[in-house]
């Protein structure tokens, strides 16, 4: 049990590098029909493309594409970070009306697949996430809100900010985690000077809408993200 244990966790850190190798700045989409518009993000958008190309059906044009599978909010090894992938957007066309993004999940899924270094991961011998993990969530609040503050201070007028669903089965044991990163999220969208709009998509993705990965959505999942994103933003088109 304790050797399947470990190949399964081996199997889906060396997963996540994967998608992280596959993706980058060279992948950006910087010219678009509405170059207003900004995604950036994480593998949530980035990994299918489903999400993204969803949106863009929904609106009848394409946006300027920035996300990164792997991608922090801020910092990380693995991939260019959410606050640099906007800070590139901004660089190349600071004429930025709209920002369509999520992001923090990686934060903590990272180190929780790789090691489980903050304790995020509830146990049966621990049934709460460690303070360790409470303060690495509240410093992603943090670097959120600056984030946020940033577009804002750019004149980035409106953000649609989607959260994070829950994980399914070799996942589920993060679902203290989520509940309160996404409660903080949420209090970051909300606290920050920036205009912005959070989507909260838990309990509108079910398992059978999670890849075998259990992170991303299938096709239907990204069809539901989509739809729950875009109320909030047909109106900023």
């Amino acid at each position: 049990m304790k050797l399947t244990k470990i190949i399964k966790t081996s199997l889906l850190a060396m997963s996540i590098l994967a998608l992280v190798a596959c993706g980058g700045a060279a992948d950006y989409v910087e010219t678009a029909d509405r170059n207003d518009v900004v995604m950036v993000g994480d593998s949530i958008f980035e990994l299918s493309g489903d999400l993204p190309r969803f949106l863009e059906a929904k609106a009848g044009a394409t946006f300027r594409d920035y996300t990164i599978s792997g991608a922090e909010i801020s910092g990380g090894s693995l991939a260019r970070a959410i606050n640099l992938q906007y800070a590139d957007a901004n660089a190349f066309n600071g004429d930025i009306d709209t920002v369509v993004m999520d992001g923090g999940g990686n934060d903590i899924l990272i180190p929780a697949t790789l090691g489980d270094f903050y304790g995020c991961r509830t146990k049966w011998y621990r049934k709460n996430i460690s303070s360790r993990c409470v303060n690495l969530i509240n410093n992603v609040y943090v670097d959120t809100v600056n984030l946020l503050n940033t577009m804002d201070a750019d004149g980035v007028q409106n953000v649609v900010y989607l959260g994070y669903y829950e994980l399914p089965r070799g996942n589920a044991n993060l679902a203290k985690a989520l509940t309160y990163g996404v409660d903080r999220l949420g209090e970051a969208c909300a606290n920050a000077n920036a205009n912005c709009d959070f989507v909260d998509p838990r309990g509108h993705i079910p398992a059978n809408y999670v890849l075998d990965d259990d992170i991303h959505p299938t096709a239907e999942g990204s069809q539901v993200l989509a739809d729950l994103i875009w109320p909030s933003l047909q109106g900023l088109l």
